[in-house]
């Protein structure tokens, strides 16, 4: 069936002799492409946050923009939408089963940035000094 799937998806924009090979990568990237997704997922991998919290934490990101962004990650089955029937009104945001999964390819990813600035970025910046 996911084969079906792929043959037919509307994404995937990749020629259809190789979207078997690519499509699962181009979902992937359909996922994570907000400028900020990865870094919510971050920040939600070891903890729930409010709002608020995660607005704190990445202090570049509008309110508009930040809401558009934890909407997309509900909506892709990534993060959890709590809200609480108070005054004021509370909302929390935490990772879903899904999201969980997600964050070993952000470990993974976290571990190769963080080899790659010590190959590439660190030689660079002692050169300089």
């Amino acid at each position: 069936m996911i084969l079906e799937y792929i043959k037919e998806c509307k994404d995937c924009s990749v020629a259809p002799n190789i979207r078997e090979k690519l499509c699962p990568m181009c979902m992937t990237q359909k996922i994570i492409k907000g400028k900020w997704i990865v870094v919510i997922l971050w920040l939600l991998r070891d903890n729930t946050l409010r709002f608020s919290e995660l607005k704190r934490s990445i202090p570049d990101v509008t309110q508009t923009y930040l809401s558009k962004q934890l909407k997309s990650l509900e909506a892709d089955k990534l993060v959890i939408r709590k809200s609480y029937n108070q005054v004021p009104p509370k909302v929390e945001y935490s990772l879903s089963n899904t999201g969980r999964e997600f964050i070993k390819i952000l470990d993974e990813m976290n571990i190769w940035g963080m080899n790659y600035m010590q190959e590439h970025v660190m030689p660079v910046l002692e050169e300089i000094s």
